[in-house]
Parts: C-alpha cells; structure tokens; sequence
C-alpha cells in the first residue's frame, strides 16, 4: 500500500503516553480507596507508572471532595477507584522530543488526551 508509512518520533512518543494511561487506568481501576488512603494510592500510581520506559513524571490528583461525596453517599468506609476521582498528568520523554498527557473529567467522563508535543524536529 502506496499510504503507508513509518509513524514519526512524536506520533511514537504520544503512543507511549497513550499506553501509560492505559496501564495506569485499568490497573487501579476497583481498588479499594478512602479518605485515608487516598494519598498513599495516588503515590503508588505516580511510582509505578513512573517505572516505565520513556516516563519522566506523573502526577496524581485524588479528587477529595468527590471521593468524600461519594464515600458518604455510601454505605462502606470507601468506594471503587474510577476516572472521576482522578486527575493525572504523564510526561514521557525520548532525546529533545516531550508530551504531556492529561486525564481530567470531561462531561461525565474520563478524557485522556495529549496536552503539548514540545521539541523534535518538525515532522521527524
């Protein structure tokens, strides 16, 4: 096929952001969490997202008034971790070429999408 080709560094470095995420999301997705707890988690996320190739940071917010809502809305001490009680930023890195990816809630929903591409060589 003549419309193929290679995907270029940021096109690759925006995927990895994207598999980042996808790690983060669905391995945390239905822990456990409480007001208590709700720092030591968003840390463990930060660390062990962190340990994967290309990824220079990440930020986790627990969103704290949501997750109090929620809990008291409940009829346990915690509730389920899902995207509304989460605000996160990756930064993944590869030579001078940087993208910064953030979920946020967007209408009800997790959005995650790419901030800023920043350096590389304009379509390297």
């Amino acid at each position: 096929m003549s419309d193929q080709r290679t995907p270029n560094a940021a096109e690759s470095l925006c995927f990895e952001a994207g598999i980042k995420f996808g790690t983060l999301y669905h391995q945390f997705a239905g822990t456990p969490i409480a007001s208590e707890s709700a720092t030591s988690l968003a840390t463990a996320m930060e660390e062990s997202i962190e340990n994967q190739p290309h990824c220079q940071a990440v930020t986790v917010e627990i969103r704290e008034d949501e997750l109090e809502r929620a809990i008291a809305d409940g009829a346990a001490d915690y509730v389920e971790l899902t995207g509304r009680f989460l605000e996160v930023e990756i930064v993944v890195e590869d030579g001078d070429l940087e993208v910064v990816a953030r979920m946020e809630m967007d209408e009800g929903y997790p959005l995650m999408q790419i901030e800023t591409v920043r350096g590389g060589r304009e379509g390297a």
